[in-house]
């Protein structure tokens, strides 16, 4: 069992987000998000309980349930705690290895 702790400032609205990703033995990742965002404290609820890491990273994103929850809840597409939900997932579930992610606007 695996953990991702990740901390996400999310730009201009500077709102923080924290997302805790727990792996188990059985492919599945519980999180526990907690946010300055209203929106994403109610993405959040949408993603509780386990959830089977091949879910999680499931292509097309139109089929993927955490931006299916956020597609209910997040009211700007650019937000980047979605994608860094799926990213923590990755890592707590051993598919991918702790490294940092992000982007610089010039």
């Amino acid at each position: 069992m695996s953990e991702c702790k990740t901390t996400v400032d999310a730009g201009v609205c500077r709102f923080k987000t924290v997302i805790e990703a727990v792996g188990d033995d059985m492919m599945n990742v519980t999180f526990k998000i907690r946010s300055e965002c209203s929106a994403v404290r109610a993405m959040a609820k949408g993603l509780e309980g386990p959830i089977g890491i091949f879910d999680v990273l499931k292509l097309p994103f139109s089929e993927n349930p955490v931006y299916c929850v956020a597609n209910g809840t997040i009211i700007h597409s650019s937000c980047p705690v979605p994608s860094a939900v799926i990213k923590s997932a990755e890592v707590a579930a051993d598919m991918a290895l702790k490294k940092d992610v992000s982007m610089k606007m010039e």
